[in-house]
């Protein structure tokens, strides 16, 4: 044991609980205090107690291959996982949520992984392989789509309320005649997929009366689509106030990539006010998570435990909302790849800090071990956003891939690389922050693209697996 590393009994005396928090398609700009157009008092406060990371990327613009990252700290280029494949993440994989269990802690799952195929299958049946990578608690749910298939313990829940066939019925309706749909949920604000994540975290920790200190983590389904907030989250926010969305004008010939085969298949034909509403409705889901969030703080505080937890908040990816004309995620613009980054340490000298480099969801797992007093020793991508937590810068760059694609953001410019390694996205971020003018067809900035390209081979080459 290295000099001056406390022994077990000491060690677990001065451990802080950890509070993961995450969401589902929730955008980087959707929180008070970054966008501005979404009530978040919660979220905010974790904010104003600790550190936000206003320019995190996703690893994968996709659930899957984000999660799937996020869990084992390899990037779809090491592990293959790129879309949404029947992946199971192997019990046996390397794990940060294991390390933590492995530091002393009682570790706690409630809501979504989605780190194995959840569509028509019974998750109470699949909790081994979460108890491999290192959950000692589960109660998992499917997002809403798998929830309409599959079983868990929320929908046995719903099974004995009789609420399941209603909710099968409205998701069905829903995806047969316009999948952008906006109306509320045929399940009641109790029962709500969101509120049954946010009651079963809450209930597990006012009775927690483990000798460990604890990890929880929180996963809601929200506010991936449908958009079916229920009352009275459905009509709390006047669509007329939401922000516009971003729009493009059709540049220069490019070559073409993911985004382009998107907006050529699977860009809705919004009629007016649709937009407006998709917006309107998506707030009223994030803010039904606060309200979540806040109870649970409620129960930390009233433990006595809030100065003694650190407290961590992002999402897998974003949701485009209508901005460029498209709705979900799978793409490098904004929208869909940039998420919140929160992380609050108790005993942080300068709270309320915004830190503005670059960082990537994948950098979360070794964070939350070097919090917890440890250290990931096998190899992974990740990069502890410790010593960034007072506003020192944490990356140059960041890296984002979906299906054999590569997207590099840092601080001036943002490229996409389409399958054959040619540019089709290039952004100037400084002069054209809601990415309206793609520059990529435009022979003047050939030299920046090809830097940029360097770097995204230099990122990939760096991030190769090694023989241990």
């Amino acid at each position: 044991m290295p000099t001056g590393f406390p022994g077990p009994t000491e060690r677990l005396e001065s451990m802080h609980n950890i509070l993961f928090l995450m969401t589902d398609q929730q955008r980087w700009d959707s929180m008070g205090s970054s966008g501005g157009w979404v009530n978040t008092p919660n979220l905010d406060r974790i904010a104003s107690e600790g550190t936000r990371f206003s320019d995190c990327v996703t690893t994968s613009p996709l659930c899957v291959p984000a999660r799937v990252t996020l869990a084992t700290g390899r990037y779809p280029h090491n592990n293959g996982v790129w879309t949404h494949v029947p992946y199971a993440v192997p019990p046996e994989s390397n794990s940060w949520i294991r390390e933590i269990r492995d530091l002393g802690y009682r570790t706690s799952l409630f809501g979504k992984t989605h780190l194995h195929p959840h569509g028509r299958s019974d998750l109470r049946e699949k909790e081994d392989l979460l108890h491999g990578l290192g959950l000692d608690d589960v109660d998992e749910i499917g997002g809403p789509r798998a929830s309409a298939t599959g079983l868990s313990h929320m929908t046995a829940l719903w099974i004995e309320e009789g609420l399941l066939e209603a909710y099968r019925a409205d998701f069905k309706e829903r995806f047969a005649n316009k999948s952008y749909m906006v109306r509320p949920s045929a399940l009641p604000l109790e029962y709500y997929y969101d509120t049954y994540v946010g009651q079963q975290a809450k209930s597990y920790l006012s009775s927690y009366d483990q000798d460990e200190p604890w990890f929880c983590w929180v996963s809601w389904g929200g506010p991936h689509q449908p958009w079916d907030a229920p009352e009275p989250y459905a009509s709390m926010y006047d669509p007329a106030s939401m922000p516009p969305a971003a729009s493009h004008e059709p540049g220069a010939p490019r070559p073409q990539g993911q985004v382009d085969r998107m907006m050529a298949n699977n860009s809705p034909a919004f009629k007016d006010g649709e937009v407006d509403a998709l917006r309107a409705d998506y707030a009223g889901s994030v803010s039904l998570i606060d309200d979540q969030i806040g109870e649970i703080l409620d129960v930390i505080e009233a433990r006595g435990e809030m100065d003694s937890t650190i407290i961590a908040f992002t999402s897998d990816h974003g949701e485009m909302n209508g901005d460029h004309g498209l709705i979900a995620k799978s793409n490098f613009y904004d929208g869909a790849v940039r998420v919140p980054m929160l992380v609050r340490a108790p005993g942080t000298d300068s709270p309320g800090i915004v830190n503005d480099s670059p960082v990537e969801l994948v950098d979360l797992g070794p964070t939350l071990v070097e919090l917890a007093g440890g250290e990931l020793e096998y190899q992974q991508f990740g990069k502890s956003l410790v010593d960034a937590l007072g506003g020192n810068r944490h990356r140059e760059d960041a890296l984002s891939e979906i299906a054999g694609e590569f997207m590099l953001m840092n601080d001036e410019w943002k490229i996409a690389l389409n399958g054959e390694g040619e540019t089709y996205m290039l952004f100037d971020r400084k002069n054209d922050p809601n990415e309206e003018c793609n520059l990529a067809g435009n022979s003047e900035y050939r030299s920046t693209a090809d830097a940029l390209r360097l770097r995204i081979l230099e990122r990939v080459v760096q991030s190769q697996l090694r023989e241990p």
